[in-house]
């Protein structure tokens, strides 16, 4: 997906909703694309010695977390902007917050998927649930809040 086609598919969604892509930059193999508060923008992911971080500007990138994986790069970045307050205001310098909340979907997720994820939302008490076991794992396997 280009530039261009990420920031057509976010243009009328909400704040906070990103997908994630390969890279246009031949050093960079994945971009992460989100609306933020000034409209879409583009995140490249930096792949370095064995582990992944957002890409920035040298003074900040050795205080910036390291992770194993894009995945738990999107889950840190994700989970952190939980906390966030509802205000979305353009700080005064001109900067924006990255705010991550809702991966846009090329497709509709599946039944059973959608299930899992409304019985998420409203119980944390899986295993006192009367499911069959491997049902429960199913179920477990899922942790993110939506």
């Amino acid at each position: 997906m280009s530039v261009a086609e990420a920031k057509e598919k976010l243009q009328d969604t909400s704040e906070g909703t990103f997908l994630v892509r390969d890279s246009s930059h031949s050093e960079y193999l994945l971009t992460i694309s989100v609306k933020t508060s000034a409209g879409p923008t583009n995140l490249r992911i930096e792949f370095q010695d064995g582990k992944f971080r957002l890409d920035s500007i040298i003074c900040v990138r050795s205080r910036l977390r390291q992770f194993n994986s894009v995945v738990h790069l999107i889950e840190y970045y994700v989970l952190m902007c939980q906390d966030r307050s509802t205000a979305t205001e353009i700080p005064s310098n001109g900067t924006v917050h990255l705010y991550l909340n809702k991966p846009l979907y090329r497709s509709v997720p599946s039944l059973q998927h959608c299930c899992r994820i409304a019985i998420n939302r409203y119980t944390k008490e899986i295993q006192e649930l009367p499911l069959p076991t491997r049902l429960k794992e199913y179920l477990k396997d899922y942790q993110y809040q939506v």
